[in-house]
């Protein structure tokens, strides 16, 4: 069969793919864009990647008519536009109209939990997408779920990020709220179960674990997993807004994730039914095991897919391309090099920096600057990366974005995502027995001038000091 696969580059997407491919199933995966997408040289031939824009009908030409069915896994947690709903409705009437002039024979639709009478706005706009894909010719089959559990998932993340930090938590009382959370794995299982299922179509199914918990319980189950001592206490003067800052300021999450979670946290997240699992014959795990699976993916490094990498985690714009050429006028640049004494020590040392490992050198400094970044609505260094080993072109790594990895070429490129006035580029590139380094900011007015005069001092202490620990051995 072939499968129509959206928000291939998405936490749900970059799993579920592997999943169809091994099933024998060739998948034309849409992306926004090519640079960002990875995906092992062994599914090379039963891929098509063709980029799409869903705002834009004229690249919906570009999906072929022979497809027989499509996964709409399209979202927007936090919408950098205010109007994010509308723009969601709009591209879904694109999607449902150029679907209707192929073969697709179904589409299927991961949605939030919406039976409570009052939503969020997130909640509310899902809702309308799950209305205009059932209004269309073609069969729609929605699987709404509320918390997914899985290693990388923003829940998950931002649980681990407050147990992890904070052993007394002063909370807003929304964490009082119950939801009824589901393992990835039960997701991803309901998602392949569903597909060309004609017993599922035109209809809508809550899925769910079997443990109805509140949000405390869960962070508590979570400490109980990792063997640690936490205390919560629920307060009622937390307003929506400050429940925000408190969850950006404490966790890895972007202020706009955090209010729209905030927002969609206030609303209890209950499956009306159960149906579906034995429609499909699936028995979702408990939350206690969806914990225990997520540890052990991150004990072993072995995270498949992160929110973090999405671009709703910081304030990456436009395609990887556009930012990989590193401008050099009219620009600030810090420029190193030291021979090398082995060339595949250096890139296994250059593609584990960042995250838990650091920078190297002066450490201290770049988390300074990561709390500064956060003061002043930054991504921070919070995000650290997906795998400890190995990054691609897209991926977040702590303040940077990934625009370029190669690790033959032993050329990596970082694009700032951090509060600056300019634009900062980090670039390691080896050639011969030669390790080139390369600091770049391109200053916006006087501002980004002073800027850079400023943190110069600093310069030649970090940079010196993180290439010679790159080269050492």
């Amino acid at each position: 069969m072939k499968i129509l696969l959206t928000g291939a580059t998405g936490y749900i997407g970059k799993r579920l793919m592997p999943m169809l491919v091994r099933q024998g199933h060739d998948v034309v995966c849409c992306v926004r864009d090519k640079n960002r997408f990875y995906f092992p040289e062994e599914f090379e031939n039963k891929l098509q990647i063709i980029e799409v824009d869903f705002l834009d009908p004229k690249s919906l030409e570009n999906i072929p008519s022979d497809i027989d069915a499509a996964y709409y896994l399209i979202h927007s947690m936090s919408g950098s536009a205010a109007n994010y709903d509308e723009l969601e409705s709009i591209a879904a009437n694109y999607f449902v109209e150029k679907l209707s002039k192929t073969k697709c024979r179904q589409i299927i639709y991961l949605s939030g939990i919406v039976n409570d009478k009052s939503l969020s706005k997130h909640l509310s706009s899902r809702k309308a997408v799950e209305d205009i894909l059932k209004a269309g010719i073609i069969p729609a089959t929605t699987l709404r779920a509320g918390i997914i559990v899985g290693s990388g998932s923003a829940s998950f993340e931002i649980i681990r990020d407050l147990v992890d930090k904070l052993p007394v938590m002063i909370t807003p009382k929304w964490l009082n709220t119950k939801c009824q959370p589901i393992a990835i794995s039960d997701v991803l299982e309901f998602l392949l179960k569903s597909l060309l299922n004609p017993i599922v179509y035109d209809k809508s199914f809550d899925i769910g674990g079997p443990d109805i918990l509140t949000y405390k319980q869960m962070l508590l189950e979570f400490a109980k997993a990792k063997k640690l001592k936490r205390y919560i206490f629920t307060v009622p003067v937390m307003t929506p807004k400050l429940s925000s800052y408190w969850l950006y300021f404490v966790t890895s999450t972007s202020f706009k994730l955090a209010s729209a979670l905030v927002s969609s946290m206030k609303v209890e997240v209950i499956c009306n039914d159960n149906r579906i699992n034995n429609l499909l014959g699936v028995t979702p795990i408990s939350y206690k095991e969806a914990l225990q699976r997520a540890l052990v993916k991150i004990n072993e490094d072995a995270i498949i897919s992160s929110w973090k990498d999405s671009q709703i985690s910081g304030r990456f714009k436009g395609n990887v391309a556009s930012y990989l050429k590193v401008p050099k006028r009219n620009c600030f640049i810090d420029r190193r090099k030291r021979e090398i004494k082995d060339r595949e020590y250096t890139i296994a040392r250059i593609w584990s920096i960042g995250g838990e490992t650091g920078w190297y050198y002066a450490d201290w400094l770049w988390d300074l600057r990561g709390f500064i970044d956060k003061i002043f609505g930054g991504v921070g260094t919070r995000r650290g990366r997906t795998n400890k080993k190995e990054i691609h072109a897209g991926d977040a790594l702590d303040f940077w974005r990934v625009v370029y990895a190669n690790k033959k070429e032993g050329k990596l490129v970082l694009y700032a995502e951090m509060k600056l006035p300019g634009e900062a580029w980090l670039e390691f590139k080896i050639i011969h027995n030669t390790l080139y380094q390369a600091a770049t900011f391109r200053p916006k007015g006087i501002l980004g001038k002073l800027y850079w005069y400023s943190v110069l001092p600093f310069h030649g202490f970090i940079f010196n000091g993180m290439i010679n620990k790159l080269t050492e051995k």
